[in-house]
């Protein structure tokens, strides 16, 4: 792979490409839209993501080529003028991480050329965005010797997104991809950054991305409009409540003091996080604890939370997980990711991998005419230099 990668650099620069970094794609085993809610959530770095080969300059200009967007051409700009351009699309994401660590105050004073190849289906839910910022972060740390740790590089990802982008994420996607470990999922409290590594040992099992093909769409829209629900609801219950986020409440909490959310809409939200959260916390000890069958339980339910009270699923998720368990070889299911398309994931008997995949497939594509594409996740590092 990095040395095709290297090929098509020299063919479409003109030059070699000296450095080869990578950042993963992410995917989020439970605990959906609970981090911007202050909760906790559970993902894990995959072994797939966006590769960049990299030669710095010795102008201010930075030139931009996805191999995934080879119709845009190269894309070119000036580390003198950083502002979100239409034109420049996908390369917003990189120019914006420039533009966050220069205002952060560290010295990048030269440019570069870059190619990106990302293998994570764009618009699938499984981070290519947040991909190639903590691509990008790795890239500015190893070309002009920054002193700065993951975490730091997490949060001014994050913040290009939120601030460059426009995009109102939470830290999960940036952390996940930054500090990701193989064989280990993350438990993330998105409230204090507190985490802790859980070993995924699924002895007898795999974990199987289903991609729907459904993109995207609606996606950044609904999103912000959830925030928005939440952020209501949030301060309603602080009209009684001592509480900084939805994520401080246990279940009990929230049934006893649901009724100060007058918005019906609102209160079903709230609802969602703060049993999300909790299902995810309890989740992990399962998984600890070796009871991997609980653990599919509660995944189910969350995809039942997602669905009937956060409503970010649509027909094809819904679809792809009724589908999943329907089959004999699942432990569990559920919607991963924003909503409204993308990914499902779902833990299988290692036995019925082929069969789950070949029946869940059929009957997908019979009931929504889109055809599935399947992935065995392996669990990996997260963004580094190789």
């Amino acid at each position: 792979m990095v040395n095709k990668l290297k090929e098509r650099f020299l063919e479409i620069f003109k030059v070699e490409g000296e450095r080869v970094f990578f950042a993963p794609g992410r995917v989020n085993l439970i605990g959906e839209h609970t981090d911007y809610n202050g909760g906790h959530v559970f993902p894990c770095a995959l072994d797939f993501g966006t590769y960049a080969i990299v030669k710095v300059r010795e102008d201010k200009i930075i030139r931009a080529y996805s191999d995934n967007f080879e119709k845009l051409g190269i894309l070119e700009f000036s580390i003198d003028n950083l502002v979100n351009e239409e034109a420049h699309d996908w390369a917003n994401y990189p120019k914006g991480v420039v533009k966050c660590f220069m205002d952060a105050g560290f010295k990048i004073d030269r440019g570069f050329d870059v190619l990106f190849f990302g293998n994570i289906p764009n618009g699938a839910g499984l981070s290519s965005s947040a991909s190639i910022e903590l691509a990008t972060s790795v890239i500015l740390k190893g070309l002009f010797s920054l002193d700065i740790d993951m975490v730091s590089m997490v949060k001014l990802s994050q913040k290009a997104e939120n601030q460059f982008i426009g995009v109102n994420c939470g830290i999960m996607d940036q952390f996940a991809i930054g500090m990701g470990k193989k064989d280990r999922a993350i438990l993330l409290d998105c409230n204090t950054l507190k985490f802790d590594y859980a070993p995924v040992v699924l002895e007898n099992a795999a974990i199987v991305i289903t991609n729907t093909n459904k993109r995207r769409g609606l996606a950044d829209s609904k999103y912000n409009e959830r925030r928005g629900e939440c952020e209501r609801a949030l301060a309603n219950l602080q009209t009684k409540l001592d509480i900084k986020s939805l994520g401080d409440l246990t279940e009990e909490d929230f049934e006893a003091n649901k009724d100060l959310i007058p918005n019906e809409i609102d209160r079903k939200r709230a609802k969602h996080a703060v049993y999300e959260n909790q299902r995810t916390i309890k989740a992990v000890e399962k998984l600890n604890s070796g009871d991997i069958e609980a653990f599919g339980k509660l995944m189910n339910a969350s995809h039942v939370s997602l669905r009937d009270d956060y409503e970010v699923t649509g027909i094809e998720l819904d679809t792809a997980v009724e589908e999943a368990w329907k089959h004999e070889g699942t432990i569990g299911a559920r919607m991963t990711g924003a909503g409204f398309g993308g990914c499902t994931v779902s833990i299988v008997k290692k036995d019925f991998v082929e069969d789950f995949i070949e029946k869940v497939g059929e009957t997908y594509k019979e009931k929504t005419g889109l055809t599935a594409d399947f992935y065995i996740a392996n669990i990996g590092d997260g963004a580094r230099e190789l």
